[in-house]
């Protein structure tokens, strides 16, 4: 397990060729349910039924949760694991509303009479995928659900498996949290179908929605990528990954700890080790071959520690080391270092930063108060997490008058000219003619 990449005698000029990452051949899965998606647009219910059958083993005996479960779900939750979702909700929203939400309305003049303004509106309708496989995330309703509510967001709706075991209702504690939220409308279809049923929408069960978002496996991924256009879509989300950038101050158990704690997630997920220690990274060895066995996930978690997506990096220093983190782009990044925050800051490309020893990666899966819909697979280097700003639009506002438009046509019907538009020229002319 953890295979080991030495760059303290031999650095690449591209960091990324020989940086660790598993395959996730997304256009093969788009071949696969394309047709999945085409048929729950056409056939609607009838297509739902039949994948639900095939992908989930159950057909619920109502797609739309009906409001008694959830209320039931509720009901039903242990105390101690209520509590914990309580504090995870109010943490969640707590930084959603003191630090994501913008100014709603801006406005600048850039002459007498001439005046651009932005203005943020939130998003009518939007549909939020939970996973529900290997471990079905009641935390991604947290993640998802808050930051559209404080957004502003019209109209929501949950969409997350159905469960053999459990009826054909979705898992009961992602319901208890749906109703802990306030969320009205959940539904119990799961993959590919779900996301073509919030893009084309069923008539008298589902209506379309305007964005999808939240994690889910490859299907899930290709399904957004089948239907971009036809709604939005948050992200392409790949399997989940963890960097640590550590030196020789760090405590090997930590680290072995929250390498496993990613790596459990998925036989894909990732889990690298960036360091300037020989001797740590030893270390981390023996602590992850002692550790790993107590747990019941040991077998999965084999695969993934053991696969091309996993390694320990060795770096000469903590320069490249930054470096080396900066081409990765983790999903999660932990910091153990000397001067963990200031090395944070140096660090451009990370979905999340966690900084020292005490803020492991499951803090911000769980009760933090960040969101854990993150970049994947290096596109931190581009994009963010899911946050209230996900579930925003800028609109500019352009208000000029006869005088803000004369001050400024001549430039601008020269600039169309040049761009052998002048058509462009023209409606610009005949205003400065009126008005002359």
């Amino acid at each position: 397990m953890l295979r080991e990449i030495d760059l303290t005698t031999d650095r690449p000029s591209d960091l990324t060729s020989v940086l660790p990452r598993g395959t996730f051949d997304v256009d093969h899965a788009v071949e696969v349910v394309a047709c999945v998606c085409d048929a729950v647009r056409d056939e609607g219910i009838a297509a739902l039924e039949r994948f639900s059958e095939q992908f989930d083993g159950v057909v619920p005996e109502h797609f739309r949760v009906p409001r008694q479960a959830m209320a039931d779900a509720l009901a039903s939750l242990d105390p101690t694991v209520q509590a914990a979702l309580e504090v995870a909700i109010e943490r969640r929203r707590r930084v959603a509303e003191t630090v994501e939400v913008e100014q709603a309305w801006r406005l600048v003049e850039l002459a007498p009479g001439a005046t651009v303004g932005n203005s943020i509106i939130p998003v009518s309708r939007v549909g939020l995928y939970v996973p529900g496989g290997l471990a079905p995330l009641a935390s991604s309703v947290i993640m998802n659900v808050i930051p559209a509510q404080v957004a502003g967001v019209d109209s929501l709706a949950v969409a997350t498996p159905p469960q053999a075991e459990s009826g054909g209702l979705p898992h009961p504690v992602i319901l208890a949290v749906c109703e802990l939220l306030g969320v009205k409308e959940v539904f119990a279809v799961g993959g590919a179908q779900a996301v073509a049923m919030f893009a084309h929408g069923i008539p008298g069960l589902c209506p379309r929605v305007d964005l999808v978002t939240g994690p889910g496996n490859i299907y899930v991924v290709a399904a957004k990528r089948y239907l971009r256009g036809v709604v939005g879509i948050d992200s392409e989300a790949g399997p989940t990954e963890i960097a640590i950038l550590a030196d020789d101050t760090a405590d090997p158990a930590f680290i072995a700890a929250d390498l496993i704690s990613q790596a459990e997630h998925d036989p894909m997920a990732g889990s690298v080790l960036i360091t300037t220690s020989a001797q740590l990274a030893a270390d981390v060895r023996a602590q992850v071959t002692e550790q790993l066995p107590a747990l019941a996930t040991a077998d999965r978690l084999r695969i993934s520690l053991g696969g091309e997506q996993s390694a320990i990096v060795l770096v000469p220093d903590l320069e490249t080391g930054i470096e080396v983190a900066n081409a990765y782009a983790a999903e999660h990044l932990e910091i153990h270092t000397a001067d963990a925050l200031g090395v944070a800051r140096r660090i451009r490309n990370a979905g999340a930063i966690f900084v020292g020893p005490y803020s492991p990666v499951p803090l911000g899966d769980y009760s933090a108060g960040s969101t854990h819909v993150l970049p994947t697979s290096g596109a931190a280097r581009y994009s963010s997490g899911l946050t209230v700003r996900s579930f925003m639009k800028s609109v500019h506002i352009i208000q000029y008058d006869a005088q803000g438009l004369a001050e400024i046509g001549d430039r601008v019907m020269a600039f169309a000219d040049a761009e052998n538009l002048p058509g462009h020229a023209n409606a610009i002319r005949v205003r400065l003619k009126e008005n002359r």
